[in-house]
């Protein structure tokens, strides 16, 4: 049975890479890559699969609509499937139990979380606030794989 334990293997394995899908407001799907990896919730502690993305991007709009997600970990031919309702946190995204003074470290642990490690933190806070970057942290509803 897949687990989160699957979906940490398959990120590591791969850098972190994960598909994310979202729906437009047609119904259609929209998909995209990203770095993505499972972390504590901030609020709650559960775990969550949690990635980040530019204020300004169509997943954040789909999401801010409809927001559920499903997040597609692999490596070879080996895959995993994560799929459930997505909460936001970020500058235009405020997130009840999380001060808006807390999200640059919010942001620095989902970019851990996913694998990434940076020479410069007062560069990347910077540009994740010019950025408006958001974190999405996708509860895992219903997990799924090919093993």
């Amino acid at each position: 049975m897949a687990d989160l334990d699957l979906v940490r293997r398959l990120g590591a394995a791969d850098h972190g890479l994960a598909i994310v899908s979202t729906t437009r407001a047609d119904g259609t799907v929209q998909a995209s890559l990203v770095n993505a990896g499972v972390m504590a919730h901030p609020v709650d502690g559960h775990d969550v699969v949690a990635f980040v993305a530019r204020g300004d991007a169509v997943k954040l709009k789909h999401l801010r609509r409809r927001s559920y997600a499903n997040v597609v970990f692999r490596s070879g031919w080996e895959w995993v499937a994560v799929e459930g309702a997505a909460a936001l946190c970020g500058p235009d995204d405020p997130h009840s139990g999380i001060e808006p003074t807390d999200v640059p470290d919010l942001l620095r642990a989902v970019f851990v979380a996913a694998g990434g490690t940076h020479d410069d933190w007062d560069e990347y806070d910077r540009v994740m606030a010019a950025e408006h970057r958001t974190a999405v942290f996708v509860e895992p509803q219903r997990i799924s794989s090919n093993g």
